[in-house]
């Protein structure tokens, strides 16, 4: 897998400690809840995942570990995985099981954005499971990086991730695929940035004006007005590593 999928290895890896990841599951992983502090302590009321209808204690409270993308008045919780991110980069899908049968979803159409359901996270059903995970095998795919920007480099949860997946044709990007994590209520896919990667070489200054299209659409609460510029850097971080792959 390391060499065939880098980015899911990556990502992997900087998700938790060993001994962790042993005890973990795939699908675990991909449903684990959000690390916002106020849906984690009940000692705070105002949580719409928590409690419904109860409001944002995140929205006018400490706000640093916080999402910029998708979020709206009810939630602004970040989505925690670090592996649905690399997932969300390569196009991959979830089959999901249950008593009316199995469907496959892709991993993008998976998660839900809050909207007025924010306790609601994924479109699994009642007794849905997930199966299994597929990933198609490209070249995109073995030129891959995930790129994970902490406050500690051990067992921390993801300030802003990038997984970036590249094919080239010679010195420049032919396609790309890019997702981002710690910055959204789920796993954010950039399109725009995406078509604007199309045919630019892997110098910093091609790649800073098409990673500025990320901030499309952001909206930061105070704490985390930071996270808008850091993730367009680390776009371009993530990008040129992917890029410089053989």
């Amino acid at each position: 897998m390391i060499e065939q999928f880098p980015v899911i290895s990556e990502a992997l890896l900087n998700s938790a400690s060993p001994q962790v990841r042993n005890q973990a599951t795939m699908g675990g992983n991909l449903l684990q809840r959000t690390r916002c502090p106020y849906f984690r302590d009940v000692g705070y009321s105002a949580c719409n995942k928590r409690a419904p209808g109860s409001g944002c204690a995140a929205i006018g409270g400490e706000n640093r570990w916080h999402a910029v993308l998708g979020t709206n008045e009810n939630c602004i919780a970040a989505h925690a995985s670090d592996l649905a991110v690399a997932l969300a980069a390569l196009d991959a899908a979830v089959e999901v099981r249950g008593t009316a049968g199995q469907r496959t979803v892709p991993l993008m159409d998976f998660y839900l954005v809050p909207d007025a359901t924010p306790h609601i996270e994924t479109v699994l059903g009642p007794g849905e499971v997930i199966a299994a995970i597929t990933v198609p095998a490209t070249p995109a795919a073995r030129r891959s990086h995930y790129l994970k920007v902490r406050d500690r480099a051990s067992f921390e949860f993801a300030v802003v991730s990038v997984a970036a997946a590249l094919e080239m044709d010679g010195a420049r990007i032919r396609q790309a695929r890019v997702a981002l994590g710690g910055v959204g209520t789920k796993p954010w896919r950039v399109p725009r940035v995406e078509q604007a990667l199309a045919g630019a070489s892997l110098d910093p200054a091609a790649l800073r004006p098409a990673a500025a299209f990320a901030a499309e659409g952001a909206q930061g609460r105070g704490h985390n007005d930071f996270k808008i510029e850091l993730m367009q850097r680390a776009i371009v971080r993530a990008v040129q590593t992917a890029g410089g792959r053989a």
